[in-house]
């Protein structure tokens, strides 16, 4: 017997779940806004009974009471709000990052720093038939590369201090920057650009073009960049991709801003 009970108990509450997911699904940008009768018919129940399922859902915020009517409450917009918030980095940039490989036809990265180093948090592949050797997860160096450039010139300037200075810098090629002193000089010349491009820092045949990605509070977050054989990028097509980057970087940064509104 009680467990009959229990079980037409957990049925009752399954069927209140129900009629308030059915509330809320009526409302809509055509129809922002509805009276109880309007709701009670909607629902094919008594009036009554659907004032009491309106009821319960204004206390708990999930709607609200007008002149006119009810309407979505404070309480909808604030799961909205944790809902975009949840969204990974990488969920709001590959959309992006697909249409920036669409553009320029090379493989695009998303790189976020971590200390003395930079990591590729996910990535677009070209279809070319020479693949350039990166994966999620890969570990690039923090003083060759446009990626590694843009995030550490807009880094705190205490933090390049400390970052440069806790070891000797990895040379990877003649075009390698070294010498704390001469790599701060072309971060001051990325942040005056908002742009860097690097050729053949840490590969002799690669090119990149990186810019910064920037959180709701302004800060830089990532970088996007694309990584590409150098004989792919004509010099006179250089500017082309250099402003795509820029505008994917910017869109990317819109879209972390109005996801934490």
């Amino acid at each position: 017997m009680a467990h009959e009970s229990a079980a037409s108990a957990y049925q009752e509450r399954n069927s209140t779940a129900d009629r308030a997911l059915d509330i809320l699904l009526l409302f809509s940008a055509g129809k922002p806004v509805w009276t109880a009768g309007e709701i009670a018919a909607e629902l094919g129940v008594a009036r009554s009974t659907g004032y009491r399922y309106l009821q319960s859902l204004v206390g708990t915020g999930f709607i609200e009471e007008t002149s006119g009517g009810f309407r979505l409450g404070p309480r909808i917009f604030e799961l909205a709000r944790l809902a975009r918030a949840g969204i990974g980095l990488s969920e709001v940039a590959l959309p992006v990052m697909r249409s920036l490989v669409a553009a320029v036809g090379e493989t695009v990265l998303l790189t976020r720093r971590s200390g003395r180093s930079v990591v590729c948090l996910d990535l677009v592949e070209a279809p070319h038939v020479v693949r350039l050797t990166y994966e999620r997860g890969h570990v690039l160096p923090i003083n060759a590369g446009a990626a590694a450039e843009v995030l550490l010139a807009w880094a705190d300037p205490a933090e390049v201090m400390r970052v440069l200075g806790q070891a000797p810098l990895e040379r990877f090629t003649a075009k390698t920057l070294v010498d704390p002193e001469a790599l701060r000089a072309r971060l001051a010349h990325i942040r005056k650009r908002g742009v860097a491009v690097s050729q053949g820092e840490l590969d002799d045949h690669i090119l990149g073009v990186a810019a910064p990605i920037r959180d709701a509070t302004g800060a830089v977050c990532a970088a996007i960049s694309i990584a590409a054989l150098a004989v792919r990028i004509p010099y006179a097509e250089l500017p082309a991709v250099e402003t795509a980057v820029r505008d994917a970087a910017a869109a990317i940064s819109r879209q972390l801003e109005l996801r934490s509104a």
